[in-house]
């Protein structure tokens, strides 16, 4: 399987507590629910098409929490998200019992999940995907283990929160392979992750270009 991250994300980055402002105010964030305004169908149908690539799910203990509290009541035979995360296979990384929600579709993954998560990219399957999770994110991104990468980034600034990327990330040079807009300026973002790249603005033969370093 491939593992692919899929979050909410704000113009200055942040993934913390996009549905609502009691979703997640760890470090007294009160800015939550930035991105309900402009969840329109479009947003809709991006993430629908996320969770129709899904072989399992690996998320946080907070994400399993807020999901186990939101989508059990979600009975409409015709939501295909609804239909994953409640059906569908659940990893969760915490060192606590998760209660007995979906304790049929549900493994725990303790301290060494990083290596677990290697071998479940080796399993037969379309894709591992986080969803939420954003601390979890970011430990799979600092390992290298991230292949996909997906983003609904709304044209909202919340000046701080948890976000995935961080000052002290090594570099890298993300490939775009899909992009779309949706009607309420929320863009769409499928990209994949490569070395980093330089190059430098120069003037060739009295032409503006760019030289590769």
């Amino acid at each position: 399987m491939k593992l692919s991250i899929n979050l909410f994300m704000t113009l200055d980055g942040v993934s913390q507590s996009p549905g609502s402002p009691e979703e997640d105010d760890r470090g007294g964030f009160d800015r939550g629910g930035w991105l309900m305004p402009l969840f329109d169908d479009g947003c809709a149908q991006v993430v629908n098409g996320w969770f129709s690539q899904t072989s399992a799910l690996l998320l946080g203990r907070t994400t399993y929490d807020t999901f186990a509290a939101h989508w059990p009541h979600v009975t409409d035979p015709e939501d295909r998200v609804a239909d994953r995360i409640n059906r569908g296979q659940k990893y969760v990384v915490t060192s606590n019992p998760v209660g007995d929600v979906w304790q049929d579709s549900t493994t725990t993954l303790g301290d060494d999940f990083l290596e677990r998560v290697r071998q479940l990219k080796h399993e037969p399957g379309d894709e591992l995907q986080v969803h939420g999770s954003i601390r979890l994110a970011r430990a799979l991104h600092r390992a290298g283990l991230v292949d996909i990468f997906r983003f609904l980034i709304a044209p909202v600034i919340v000046g701080g929160g948890l976000s995935i990327f961080s000052d002290d990330d090594a570099a890298s040079t993300l490939t775009l392979t899909s992009s779309s807009t949706t009607d309420s300026g929320v863009t769409a973002m499928e990209l994949v992750p490569g070395e980093f790249q330089q190059a430098v603005a120069t003037v060739e033969d009295g032409k503006d270009s760019v030289q590769q370093h």
